[in-house]
Formats: C-alpha cells, sequence, structure tokens
C-alpha cells in the first residue's frame, strides 16, 4: 500500500518513471500478500503514468487463476510494522526536489529487494481461483479502481445500480434499515466483494455500504460482466454459487427463518436454495393455485395481490409488501393449500427459492424451521383474512398489469 501511496503521489508530481515503477513493484508485493483487488488498482495507477497495464493484469491474473503454481498454502503474514515510538519519519528538511529524490531511492531500494526474495506460495481464492487464466484477465481488465474518503456512501439502500465492487484496502460497514431499524451486516474489508446482486438483476440495492476511513475498491459493471460471461460462462456459474452463498449470509441476520438455523447446519442448507430473479410485474406465485415452495427475498420488493376473479375489469388489491428478509408463499405451503393471494415482483427482484420437495426433507432434520413458518403461516393468513374482510382500498403505489 506504501509503494502505491508513493507512486501515485510521485506521479502527480511529474515523476512518472518512478511512478512507474513504483505501482509495478506494488503489484507483485500485492500478489504475494494474495490482495487480487490491490494488485488490479496498483496496475491500473501504473497505467496512469504510462505503464502498459495488460502484462501486469496478466501476471496477477496468472498468480491466482486455476491450476496456477503460485496457488498452495498460503503466504506467511507481512512482519508487523513498527510501533509508533519506534517509527523514525523522513527529516522535515526534506521537501520539494529533495524529498521526491529520497522517495524514489526508497523505491528503487524497495525494487532491488522484491526482486531477489523468493515469491510466496498464495493462497486460491473464492470465485477468482476458480477461473482459467484467460477469463480472469478479462475480468481483470474490466475492473476499474476508484479511491474513497471516509464517510462517503458507496451504496445507498433502496436505490438503483449496476455495480459491484470488491474492496482493495480500508473498511466499510454494510448495513439494511428494515422496519424503521437499521441493522449491520458486515464489517467489509481487504478482498470483500459487496454489491454483487447488482450483477444478477436490477434490483434496488438491499442495504447500504458506507466507507468507515479511506478506501480503495475495483468496481466492475454488469453490462460488462455479461459481455464476458458470454465467452467465459464459468464466470457467471461462479458468480451465481458467490451470490446465493452470500445471500443467505445476509438474510440469517434479518430473516424469521434463518435465524433458527444452527451454524454447523448452515452450509448444507445453502445447498440447498437457488438463486431465482423475477423482472417487474413478474408472478412469484399465481392466485388459486398449489406453490412450487418459498421464496425469501433477498432484494427487491414483491406485492401482496388480492384479485377478484368474478370480475376481471376490477383493479388489484394490494394487501401488503414483501421486502429482504421476508417469506412468501409459506402460508400455503405449509398449510398445503391453495394461495388466495398472488405474489408479484413490485420492482426487478432476487430471491432464494427452495421448493417444497426440499422444505419437506429439510424440515425433518430441522423441526425448528417448520414451527418458525407455521407461526409464520398463521399470522400472514389472518392478516390477510383481516385485510381482506375489511373495506379496502385501492392502491396506487404500483403499477401492475
Amino acid at each position: 500500500m506504501a509503494l502505491l501511496l508513493v507512486g501515485r503521489l510521485l506521479g502527480e508530481a511529474g515523476r512518472h518513471e518512478v511512478a512507474r515503477e513504483a505501482c509495478q513493484v506494488a503489484v507483485g508485493r500485492a500478489i504475494d500478500l494474495e490482495n487480487l483487488p490491490l494488485a488490479i488498482a496498483a496496475a491500473r495507477e501504473a497505467q496512469r503514468y504510462g505503464a502498459d497495464a495488460g502484462p501486469l493484469l496478466e501476471t496477477v491474473a496468472s498468480a491466482f487463476a486455476a491450476g496456477s503454481p503460485r496457488l498452495g498454502e498460503g503466504a506467511a503474514p507481512p512482519i508487523p510494522l513498527p510501533n509508533a515510538d519506534a517509527f523514525q519519519p523522513l527529516a522535515s528538511v526534506l521537501t520539494g526536489a529533495l524529498l521526491s529524490n529520497k522517495a524514489t531511492e526508497i523505491v528503487h531500494d524497495c525494487k532491488a529487494k522484491l526482486d531477489g526474495a523468493v515469491r510466496p506460495g498464495i493462497q486460491a481464492l473464492p470465485l477468482f481461483s476458480a477461473l482459467d487464466a484467460g477469463a480472469l484477465k478479462q475480468l481483470c481488465e474490466a475492473m476499474e479502481p476508484e479511491w474513497f474518503a471516509a464517510d462517503h456512501v458507496v451504496i445507498e439502500q433502496g436505490t438503483e445500480g449496476e455495480d459491484a465492487y470488491w474492496v482493495a484496502r480500508g473498511e466499510l460497514e454494510a448495513r439494511r434499515t428494515r422496519r424503521d431499524e437499521t441493522i449491520p451486516l458486515a464489517r467489509l474489508r481487504s478482498g470483500a466483494l459487496f454489491g454483487e446482486m447488482a450483477l444478477l438483476s436490477r434490483t434496488p440495492r438491499a442495504g447500504s455500504v458506507v466507507t468507515l476511513r479511506p478506501t480503495i475498491v475495483v468496481r466492475i459493471n454488469k453490462k460488462v460482466l455479461d459481455s464476458i460471461a458470454m465467452l467465459h460462462p464459468a464466470i457467471a456459474t461462479e458468480l451465481g454459487i458467490h451470490c446465493r452463498d452470500r445471500m443467505v449470509a445476509n438474510l440469517l441476520k434479518t430473516s424469521d427463518v434463518l435465524k433458527v438455523v444452527p451454524e454447523a447446519d448452515l452450509p448444507a442448507l445453502i445447498a440447498k436454495f437457488r438463486i431465482v430473479a423475477f423482472e417487474k410485474n413478474d408472478r412469484l406465485i399465481t392466485q388459486n393455485e398449489m406453490p412450487s415452495g418459498i421464496f425469501l427475498i433477498a432484494s427487491g420488493e414483491v406485492a401482496v395481490v388480492r384479485r377478484d376473479e368474478s370480475d376481471s375489469a376490477s383493479d388489484p388489491l394490494i394487501l401488503g409488501t414483501l421486502g429482504a428478509g421476508d417469506v412468501a408463499g409459506e402460508v400455503a405451503t405449509v398449510l398445503r393449500r391453495k394461495t388466495n393471494v398472488e405474489f408479484v415482483a413490485a420492482h426487478p427482484t432476487v430471491t432464494l427459492f427452495l421448493p417444497s420437495t426440499e422444505l419437506v426433507s429439510l424440515t425433518e432434520s430441522h423441526p425448528t424451521i417448520l414451527a418458525r413458518l407455521y407461526l409464520l403461516a398463521i399470522a400472514h393468513d389472518e392478516e390477510e383474512r383481516s385485510i381482506m374482510s375489511a373495506e379496502a382500498s385501492q392502491a396506487e403505489d404500483f403499477d401492475l398489469i
């Protein structure tokens, strides 16, 4: 990180040659420390000052891709930095050209030491190391670095977006507001992926992500990724698996159903769900039909709709809406009956779908899930009956076909 910052500052001061050198050395060092996003950020910074980013990104991809000879048990942790009392800053008299010359000397020294060092083995990275070198290089080429100050809102809940981000350096907090309560979901540090739901569907953001300190990320756009995935289907497959696991992990913090699952049983549970995305006005479950399973809403919004089948010209009645963490279809699935309402995507929506057959086997091994679903089903059934028996107003918030 120090090399990258020095390279950036030297480049802005017009010392492009040594800036390129600092950033190129930073690429190799970031690989040694198993920080792929930081290596990409350093390669892009070197490109700003005249370097060819192609060979640098090829080096990054070759190191982390499937089958790389560098992959192994992982590198040893870096040497701890000295404490503040032991740190000796450069003399304050070094300014202007003298300071630039000293920084140049330090960069040359770093390069000489690292050029002669044995490169350590590195650990395989989730998602990235499942790809071959060609696919990973194209993915790296599609990423753009961004530098943020502290307290910057990178993603705002409820807004639309087409970008996902990987943290190169810094710290962010993912949080979700639900029913007037803001729930911290995770602290995101180097190597973390966030905003990936935008790569699956055009759903509104399910939560906010805010920088806690100055942070560097690399960003990739959905349209760019889609074009790459057409050539390399493995990218879409690995991203789908990764996103499913992340969605379940986030829903564990907000979903009344998943909270009851013991941590040791989560891997088996996660494997049973599959991602199903819906566009606006798509029906998740149709009225007066047996549902095929239950849907855990990961992102987006679903309207609970009652239609008067005796009057096809009448407007639908909106009984309520469901958001991230809520469940659709549990009433009819658990009570084993046809639905008396339907569920319609009010916005592009991503769900985790659990087929009825899988639900049966799941509840046999985890009866607490069945108990939780039953209580939810009874409560939601009573709410629906109460609304339908009362004088209802027609909702105008959703443009349902």
